[in-house]
């Protein structure tokens, strides 16, 4: 029995590291682009269809590494938050667009371009795809986990996010 316990959780945990790949990281050199990862969990949400809430910039000297990635926080409590469950703030599919995974491909995913669904943080890369992932959430989250298992071993994506513009993050 103890040994079918430890083959299982090494199984389970052996699978749990391979989940999680390569975060997005753009030309700032901080995952999410130097956004704070916990902040979009307190702000508001807009209905579908609408404008989020802007991402809030994390400080470069509030910081914590997590799966070979540096992510910003605007306090040290987000930060405290976020080392004691990183799995919870770190978004979905290793920052890149979840609309982009859902067609099968990693591109970039734009801080500002955020949706939280079952807790979980999904960023998605244009105002454009955004309208094409509102179309049906469930349906593409569905497709883009089915997905996800298939490219999750390949690189991070390398692209520009289009459009962007970062001051993430800010100095102290």
């Amino acid at each position: 029995m103890r040994r079918i316990l430890l083959a299982s959780t090494f199984v389970a945990a052996s699978g749990m590291a391979a989940w999680a790949g390569p975060q997005f990281i753009d030309e700032t050199g901080f995952a999410v682009s130097g956004y704070d990862v916990v902040a979009y969990h307190s702000l508001p949400q807009s209905e579908v269809g609408q404008p989020q809430p802007e991402a809030v910039p994390g400080r470069k000297d509030i910081t914590a590494e997590h799966n070979g990635s540096t992510f910003a926080f605007a306090t040290e409590e987000n930060r405290d938050a976020f080392l004691a469950n990183p799995e919870k703030y770190t978004p979905e599919f290793d920052g890149h667009c979840a609309y982009g995974v859902s067609v099968g491909g990693k591109v970039p995913g734009n801080p500002h371009l955020w949706r939280i669904v079952d807790d979980r943080l999904y960023l998605n890369i244009t105002e454009d795809v955004v309208g094409f992932w509102e179309e049906d959430i469930p349906g593409r989250i569905e497709t883009a986990d089915g997905n996800w298992t298939k490219i999750e071993p390949d690189p991070a994506s390398t692209i520009t996010i289009p459009f962007f513009t970062s001051p993430a993050p800010v100095a102290n």
